[in-house]
């Protein structure tokens, strides 16, 4: 049999005759797929391995050896038998009554092959292989595995069919994704793969935003981003256009840089959605206020040095950040509050001498990490030129960092070697 002369066609059996002729593991499988798309199973064999004989209640078990007459009210048929005798029978009755018929002993005579298939939502994936079942089975797993994690387009094109098992699924909804510290391989897999379904993207200034570019010509992209001091799309119409794509029945992701719920303001969106109705998710993303400062070697926590953590807004008081330089404070969007919070944190009992990293546009090509303490940093901050997006880390934890100078890295804690000796 030729590939040519196949023709890939997908059976509607529900409700239908289906005559399976076999009792072991393969005619097993092949009934389970067959009952799973609804049809009226009759097995034929005289005796069942414990494959088979699990699904005895739900089909109609004949415990005898193969007729001609079984075929007589077929729609399809599958001859498993493990016998080429009883199988080829099976399959000239088959083809004698005009019923499609896949015979497992002789692929290359069968009248149908049975593909290696994978269901993905209401997505369905069935792949021959040239008669190579594990081939196929490989193949499948491949293509599955792409469309899981959203490298394949899983986007829905029409809209309003509102019958059969899917219609919920073609709702409008929201998704609140958290996209991490702005690489693009750092989004988690369910984050991308909606993304890929969606039919309508709100998005930040921040996060993996060259993931937009692969994305259809007629998805829509809404920019509402904002930067320090500067929001064009305020809040409340951001909640607003979210409800607005949703009901008008498109996905939607809301796609930001780090975790919607860590100084996202994602809590807000969500209400905002269940206020009005609208079916939303939250998928969760890398915070940059760990990811940012691990791009530059440095832990939050570190065993010998920092035991806890606090991350706060670079806006806010920072009166209730305990003191010491054992504990790691991170400042998300604190670059232009430098001038006020580092002489704060110095005065709170940290020390002229606490270390002080800030690490500019974390995992981009152009990451940036300027390393000095809190007596030195708003100079070296000055002098640099540093910009947001950025993240300010405060404390001991700054001394594990490859990029520290020697002097922070060595003053209090003897050597590198020591430090790397208790991690």
């Amino acid at each position: 049999m030729a590939i040519a002369d196949l023709f890939p066609t997908t059976l509607r059996l529900l409700g239908r005759p289906a005559l399976v002729v076999g009792g072991g593991k393969v005619a097993a499988r092949r009934a389970r797929a067959l009952l799973d798309a609804g049809a009226q199973v009759t097995l034929v064999a005289p005796v069942l391995e414990d494959s088979a004989r699990d699904l005895v209640a739900l089909l109609s078990w004949q415990e005898r050896e193969y007729r001609s007459t079984d075929m007589d009210h077929a729609w399809f048929a599958v001859a498993a038998s493990g016998d080429s005798d009883v199988d080829a029978r099976v399959a000239a009755d088959a083809e004698a009554q005009r019923v499609w018929c896949v015979n497992h002993s002789d692929a290359a005579e069968s009248a149908a092959w049975t593909p290696a298939v994978a269901t993905f939502e209401d997505v369905t994936i069935a792949v021959n292989a040239g008669g190579d079942p594990r081939r196929a089975v490989a193949i499948r797993n491949a293509v599955a595995a792409s469309l899981e994690t959203g490298e394949l387009p899983l986007r829905r094109f029409r809209k309003g069919q509102d019958r059969g098992p899917q219609a919920e699924g073609r709702r409008g909804r929201v998704a609140l994704v958290g996209g991490g510290p702005g690489a693009e391989d750092l989004i988690t897999v369910r984050g991308r793969r909606l993304l890929a379904e969606a039919d309508v993207v709100v998005a930040d200034r921040l996060g993996p935003r060259g993931l937009l570019a692969g994305l259809g010509e007629d998805v829509k992209i809404i920019e509402v981003g904002k930067t320090p001091g500067h929001h064009p799309v305020p809040q409340s119409e951001i909640n607003e256009i979210l409800v607005r794509e949703a009901q008008a029945g498109n996905r939607v992701v809301r796609l930001k840089g780090g975790d919607p719920y860590v100084l996202g303001r994602g809590g807000e969106e969500a209400i905002a959605c269940r206020e009005n109705g609208v079916d939303v998710e939250v998928v969760p993303g890398v915070t940059s206020a760990v990811s940012v400062p691990a791009a530059a070697g440095i832990p939050v926590t570190h065993r010998g040095l920092a035991k806890a953590f606090t991350m706060i807004s670079g806006h806010e008081e920072l009166d209730a950040v305990p003191a010491g330089s054992d504990h790691t404070v991170v400042l998300l969007m604190g670059v232009g509050t430098l001038n006020r919070s580092m002489p704060i944190l110095e005065a709170a009992g940290r020390g002229a001498d606490c270390p002080v990293a800030i690490i500019e546009n974390g995992y981009g090509a152009d990451q940036r990490v300027t390393i000095g303490t809190l007596g030195t940093i708003v100079a070296q901050a000055q002098a640099a030129r540093v910009r947001n997006p950025a993240v300010v880390v405060v404390g001991d934890v700054v001394r594990v960092s490859p990029l520290a100078p020697p002097e922070l890295a060595t003053a209090n804690y003897g050597t590198r070697e020591t430090l790397r000796s208790i991690s």
